[in-house]
């Protein structure tokens, strides 16, 4: 697959071909991306939850996702690498954004760095874009590293006022110089007004099929997460359970002496030596 670039992006949305984002925490996820020729790549905090086992997104620090990051840069030659900054690794200040921007792209090799904020942080997107020349990915809706703000993981914009203000956010955010953008668990409707507003990508997860792209949770779409399953996400396989069936099969093998079997999985001495061998054991 040919490398994807922000050029390659751009055209896909001029054409009107949907953009297939998909999450990534790994090599071996990173990989398997990379193989199925994705076009942009999500190292999304979400691995707080998927990856780490933590409760929530909030919790993950800019040296975890930036380890993270670069596990995923080794993995994928041909996908456009966006990595998140972390909750409170850009919300005081502009310097701040920027210095974590820049160590995101230095550190962590990604391509452009997605912040998950309505218009409030347009200064820090302006200071990141413009300032240190770096892309951004604006994230707007339910914005999970604030969640409890939110009243929980909820649809957003399903009053008028709420999805006027998702509308604000999202002409403020392409204002201040973001090359696309998330929209995450808001009405069909809502997102597709603000993909016919806006002159750059909409990226959807769980905002209808509207938007000008797609992005799911990797561990969520093949099963691997055992806590819950959004309504949003369509199963793609089923990893979790066949992963048990067969860590269960390799004990119950390792228990009745099945495995390793001689002569498969073993390795043997020349015959000169394992006569030499076993003479010197028997001394």
């Amino acid at each position: 697959h040919p490398k994807v670039t922000i050029q390659t992006i751009k055209k896909l949305y001029a054409e009107q071909k949907p953009i297939a984002m998909m999450t990534a925490y790994d090599y071996p996820t990173s990989v398997a991306c990379d193989r199925a020729g994705i076009d942009m790549v999500l190292v999304g905090d979400s691995l707080a939850m998927v990856a780490l086992g933590h409760d929530d997104t909030s919790q993950v620090t800019m040296d975890e996702m930036i380890h993270h990051s670069k596990a995923v840069a080794r993995g994928s030659r041909s996908p456009f690498i966006v990595t998140d900054l972390p909750f409170g690794s850009y919300q005081s200040d502009e310097r701040t954004a920027v210095e974590n921007a820049i160590r995101m792209v230095k550190e962590g090799r990604a391509e452009a760095v997605k912040l998950e904020a309505g218009r409030r942080a347009a200064s820090k997107i302006e200071a990141i874009v413009h300032g240190a020349g770096i892309p951004v990915v604006g994230h707007i809706g339910l914005t999970p590293q604030t969640a409890v703000a939110l009243g929980g993981f909820r649809v957003q914009g399903k009053s008028l006022a709420s999805a006027q203000s998702l509308v604000d956010d999202a002409l403020a955010l392409q204002e201040s110089g973001c090359f696309a953008m998330v929209l995450e668990a808001m009405p069909s409707l809502v997102a597709e007004t603000i993909t016919r507003l806006l002159r750059v990508p909409t990226i959807g997860i769980g905002a209808g099929s509207a938007t000008s792209g797609q992005v799911l949770v990797l561990s969520d779409m093949v099963g691997l997460f055992d806590r819950f399953t959004p309504k949003f996400c369509q199963s793609f396989g089923d990893l979790g359970p066949r992963m048990v069936d067969a860590v269960e099969e390799y004990k119950k093998d390792v228990r009745k002496g099945a495995f390793p079997v001689e002569g498969v999985h073993t390795y043997a001495m020349p015959a000169a030596a394992e006569e030499r061998w076993r003479a010197y054991v028997q001394q």
